[in-house]
């Protein structure tokens, strides 16, 4: 029997929006340099990012009122949707290209990013799936290739973007989703030691991305080239030290870290906030992380649980990634970090996601 919980749930408002509030302190550091050079106006980012935060807001509240169960019945024409932006994407004179990939549609300042939308799709998309049937992943044909079979999809539309970033998290969300779906162990080392040469052809089959995993092994081999991200990004990580340089002190935001408001922001954070700020984000997604595993293990069913599963997994793996990546405890992939990093796309999407999250919670067993 569902029954409805408050409203709302702090245990997992609460940390997202500290989240929000420091990324949007962050953008305007960050890239107040650049867009002072660039644009004339020091806060030309900081109010894009601001006004996405709240069209953002907006979508999570109005998703948190939408009883999740609806999402099923949404499953399949939000998958064809999303299926036909990321193929609109790749059509010539349609797709809007910027630095070598082509990722966006829409034009200038009016563009969105399909594969954000992507991510939250797979996660409705696969939770609908494993929960058609009480054997959940160990149904082969109904639960576990249908998943492999749609990451294949959606990764491979992804990949001709090419967006690598975005494919690991869609791919490790689903593999949390089959994990929470009850996938045999035999089905799981099938489907990782399937993926080993999958992933070998992904990092090496494209010069640019072979050179990263080669630079991440060892950065100093070539410092003002493949290693350059890397190496400023410690340097900023370094220079923070215990309580950080100050707000607003990075020096290395003028113009040395890559990215730095967008994929490498993380570096600046821990520059000017030290050690002791770049610990405080990680404990804030540790326990949204938690917040939200606690709502899957206590949802009142199958479809409840997989969907907070889900959009809990989707956030974790972008913020392992993202922080593991700027740390070069993994090979580089462009991947924001959520809630923190500038990007329209991604942060309304991550707050509409979390909208799912917030309503599977007012129903859960707390």
């Amino acid at each position: 029997m569902r029954g409805r919980q408050p409203p709302v749930d702090f245990g997992i408002l609460v940390p997202v929006l500290l989240l929000l509030a420091v990324g949007l302190v962050m953008v305007l550091s960050a890239s107040a340099p650049e867009a002072l050079v660039t644009y004339g106006d020091p806060y030309y980012f900081f109010k894009r990012q601001l006004a996405w935060a709240l069209i953002g807001g907006v979508g999570m509240l109005v998703v948190a009122r939408i009883d999740y169960v609806r999402w099923r019945r949404w499953a399949a024409p939000l998958m064809a949707l999303t299926v036909l932006a990321l193929v609109l994407v790749l059509v010539p004179g349609v797709g809007v290209e910027s630095h070598g990939a082509r990722r966006w549609l829409g034009f200038s300042s009016l563009s969105f990013q399909p594969s954000e939308m992507a991510k939250m799709t797979a996660v409705v998309f696969f939770a609908h799936l494993l929960s058609r049937s009480p054997r959940g992943a160990k149904d082969l044909l109904r639960g576990l290739l249908p998943v492999v079979a749609g990451v294949a999809l959606l990764g491979g539309l992804i990949m001709m973007e090419p967006d690598l970033g975005t494919t690991v998290t869609i791919a490790g969300t689903a593999l949390v989703l089959l994990f929470a779906a009850g996938m045999y162990v035999s089905h799981m080392l099938a489907t990782g030691l399937a993926a080993v040469p999958v992933l070998a052809y992904l990092i090496f089959g494209e010069g640019y991305r072979r050179q990263r995993f080669l630079a991440f092994l060892d950065p100093q081999a070539d410092p003002l080239g493949a290693g350059y991200h890397i190496t400023q990004g410690l340097y900023a990580l370094g220079e923070g030290s215990l309580f950080g340089s100050g707000l607003g002190n990075s020096l290395q935001k003028y113009f040395y870290v890559p990215e730095r408001h967008t994929d490498f922001i993380f570096t600046i954070l821990a520059d000017e906030l030290g050690f002791v700020g770049a610990l405080a984000v990680i404990l804030l997604f540790a326990l949204l992380a938690w917040r939200g595993f606690r709502v899957a293990l206590r949802a009142p069913d199958g479809l409840g649980a997989l969907l907070a599963s889900g959009v809990t997994a989707a956030i974790l793996v972008q913020a392992v990634v993202n922080i593991g990546v700027v740390g070069s405890v993994l090979p580089i992939t462009g991947i924001p970090l959520p809630f923190v990093s500038f990007g329209g796309s991604s942060l309304v999407f991550s707050l509409t996601s979390v909208g799912i999250l917030l309503n599977v919670s007012r129903y859960a067993r707390l």
